[in-house]
C-alpha cells in the first residue's frame, strides 16, 4: 500500500472511531441495500476478494455519503476493536516473529498491560520472555517438470530444513495415495502422492515413512481439494521453517513439497493420464493408479538461515487468596502473525486481525476492566510469539516457565475464533477432559449458547494452537471455536473465511464482523475467567481423560 493510501486508511479509521461507524460495515450495509438478493455470505466473500486500496476507497466514499450501520453501542466492544485496530493496522506489517514490527507490537502490549495494572512476569523483572529461534527461508526457487515451469508458492512450495538438497534432477513417479504396496521402485525419484485425509488411506506421516523407506528423492504431496472442511489455499505466503534454538527440525529423508492440484497436469504432461480425473478420484477416495511420468523434476533453491528471537509478553494479576497463590490461571493468545508475504489480490500484508490480534486485544481489555483488582487466584496474561511457526512461544514458556510450573493450574487459550456470524454454538476443546469444560458449559448455558465437542477432529485443531503445549505438559487447558449448524448460512460464511481470509492478507480490519457475536464471546470469556479464577477449587483433570495420558 502506498504512503498516501496508508494515511487515508489511518484517517478512515479515526473518522470511524469518532462517528461510531465501521468502514467495512458501511460497505456491507450499502451492498445489502442495493443488492437485497445477495446472501450475507456472498457479500462477505465479495468484500474479502477486494484489494485493500479498493476497500479503502469504498469506505472513504461511504463515510462521505453517510451510508452504513453503526458499531455497537456497547463501549467495551468498541474499546476492544480499537486495541485490535492498533495491533493489526498495516503499520504493524503482520507482526511476524523476529521482525521489528513484532517488537513494536510487543512493546505496545507491555505498555497496555502496565497501564491496566498488571505486574511484569517475564525474565528478570521485565514484561518479556525472549524466545530464541532459528529460521531457514527459501529466497529463490526455479522448479520445473518436464521442462515446464512451476510457479513457486502458487503451483508448488517446499518445506525447507538445514542440509536439505538444493538441486534435484530426477524422474517423476505418480503413486496414488502412496501406500507402501503401491510405491514399487521409486528410488531416486520424485514421488507424487494424493494428500488425502480420509480414514483408511495413508496419512501424511505414513506417506512420508513409505517414501523414505523406498528411497524416494522427493515426496510431492497434492494438496487435496476434496478436503472440504479446510480446503487448500494458494498461494502460500512464503516457504520458511522456524524452530526453537537448541532443537532440531526434521532433517532427513526425501525433500518435501506441496503441489497445487491445478498444476498436476503440468507435472504429468505426456503420460496419457488425465489430471482432472485423477484429482476428482483422489478427492473422492476412489482407487488411483500408479505410473511414471515422461519428464523429469528439476529444482534449484536458494536458502538463507539466520538466528532470530522474539519475546513472549507476560503480565500477572496477583491473586487475593494466599492459599491459592500456587494455582495460577494462564490466559493466552498469540501476538505473532504471518507478516509480509506473497501478494493476494495485490495485497502483501498478512495482518492477522482475527488470527490473533483481536484476542491479544481481548486479554488487554480484560486487564483494563480489572484495573489491578485481582481474583482469588493469580492470573498470568500471556501474549505468545511464534504460534504461526509451530507454537514456539508457548512451547518455550511451558519448558522455561517464569513461575514454577507446578504453580500453573490451567490455561485458557484464545485462538481460532471468528466472530463473523451469530454465536449460538461453541466448540470447546477438551470439553470432557477437565473441569474447565464444565465451567465453559455452565457459562455458555447461562448465555443461551450451546456447546459441543470438535465436530471436525480430522483437522487437528486441538493440536494447532497454544493450549496444546500445556496439555502435553499435563496442565488442564481449553480453547474455543465458533460453531454452526451443518448446511446453515453460518457454515457457508465460516468455510468461505477459511478459503479467503485464513492466513491471507484479507484477514484485516476491513473484513465484516458480526459485532453482536464479538460482544457475546467477549462477555463469555470475561465470565469464564472470573469463574475459573474465583471458584473454590482449581481446575482438575477428569478421571480417564485420554489427553492426560499423552506422552
Amino acid at each position: 500500500m502506498s504512503g498516501a493510501n496508508h494515511r487515508l486508511k489511518a484517517v478512515n479509521w479515526r473518522l470511524a472511531a469518532i462517528e461510531g461507524i465501521h468502514p467495512a460495515h458501511r460497505s456491507s450495509a450499502t451492498m445489502v441495500a442495493c443488492c437485497p438478493a445477495l446472501p450475507p455470505d456472498a457479500i462477505f466473500g465479495s468484500l474479502l476478494g477486494m484489494t485493500k486500496p479498493l476497500r479503502l476507497a469504498a469506505a472513504i466514499f461511504l463515510l462521505a455519503t453517510g451510508a452504513g450501520r453503526p458499531l455497537p453501542t456497547d463501549p467495551d466492544t468498541r474499546a476492544w476493536w480499537s486495541i485490535t485496530s492498533d495491533l493489526s493496522d498495516d503499520a504493524m506489517a503482520g507482526r511476524d516473529s523476529g521482525s521489528a514490527a513484532y517488537e513494536r507490537a510487543a512493546k505496545m502490549v507491555a505498555r497496555r498491560f502496565a497501564d491496566a495494572g498488571l505486574k511484569p512476569a517475564g525474565d528478570n523483572g521485565t514484561w518479556f520472555q525472549r524466545v530464541p529461534m532459528e529460521e531457514l527461508r527459501v529466497t529463490g526457487a526455479t522448479i520445473e517438470a518436464g521442462r515446464r515451469p512451476l510457479r513457486f508458492l502458487h503451483d508448488i512450495t517446499v518445506s525447507p530444513w538445514p542440509s536439505m538438497p538444493t538441486t534435484l534432477d530426477v524422474p517423476i513417479a505418480y503413486r496414488g495415495y502412496c501406500a507402501t504396496a503401491a510405491l514399487g521402485d521409486v528410488r531416486g525419484k520424485a514421488v507424487i502422492c494424493h494428500g488425502t485425509h480420509r480414514a483408511g488411506l495413508p496419512s501424511d506421516a505414513q506417506r512420508l515413512a513409505a517414501a523414505q523407506a523406498a528411497g524416494a528423492a522427493a515426496l510431492i504431496t497434492i494438496a487435496d481439494p476434496g478436503f472440504a472442511v479446510e480446503p487448500p489455499r494458494w498461494p502460500y505466503a512464503y516457504a520458511r521453517t522456524v524452530w526453537l534454538k537448541g532443537s532440531s527440525p526434521e532433517s532427513s529423508g526425501p525433500l518435501r513439497a506441496t503441489l497445487n492440484a491445478a498444476a498436476l497436469n503440468t507435472v504429468i504432461f505426456g503420460s496419457g493420464r488425465h489430471a482432472d480425473q485423477l484429482i476428482a478420484d483422489g478427492a473422492a477416495g476412489k482407487p488411483l493408479p500408479s505410473f511414471d511420468a515422461t519428464g523429469r523434476f528439476r529444482m534449484r533453491l536458494a536458502l538463507a538461515q539466520a538466528s532470530i528471537s522474539a519475546p513472549n509478553v507476560l503480565g500477572t494479576l496477583p491473586g487475593r487468596d494466599p492459599a491459592a497463590a500456587a494455582q495460577t490461571i494462564v490466559l493466552s493468545a498469540h501476538l505473532d502473525g504471518y507478516g509480509p508475504g506473497e501478494p493476494v489480490a495485490g495485497d502483501s500484508i498478512y495482518n492477522g486481525t482475527l488470527d490473533d490480534a483481536a484476542y491479544v486485544a481481548l486479554l488487554i481489555r480484560l486487564a483494563e476492566r480489572r484495573a489491578g483488582t485481582g481474583y482469588r487466584r493469580p492470573v498470568l496474561f500471556a501474549a505468545f510469539t511464534g504460534e504461526e511457526k509451530g507454537l514456539l512461544g508457548a512451547r518455550w514458556f511451558v519448558a522455561h516457565p517464569t513461575i514454577a510450573r507446578s504453580a500453573i493450574a490451567a490455561d485458557i487459550n484464545l485462538d481460532q475464533l471468528r466472530p463473523i456470524f451469530p454465536l449460538r454454538l461453541l466448540t470447546v476443546h477438551a470439553l470432557d477432559d477437565t473441569t474447565l469444560g464444565d465451567d465453559a458449559r455452565g457459562v455458555a448455558g447461562a448465555m443461551g449458547i450451546a456447546v459441543q465437542h470438535d465436530p471436525e477432529p480430522e483437522r487437528g485443531l486441538l493440536r494447532r494452537a497454544d493450549q496444546w503445549p500445556f496439555l502435553q505438559a499435563g496442565i488442564p487447558a481449553t480453547a474455543f471455536v465458533f460453531g454452526y449448524t451443518p448446511g446453515s448460512g453460518s457454515e457457508r460464511i465460516y468455510r468461505r473465511w477459511y478459503q479467503t481470509g485464513y492466513h491471507r492478507p484479507q484477514d484485516d480490519l476491513a473484513q465484516p464482523i458480526d459485532w453482536q457475536a464479538a460482544t457475546d464471546f467477549n462477555r463469555f470469556f470475561y465470565t469464564l475467567a472470573a469463574r475459573v479464577a474465583d471458584q473454590p477449587n482449581p481446575p482438575m483433570w477428569k478421571q480417564g481423560s485420554p489427553l492426560r495420558a499423552m506422552p
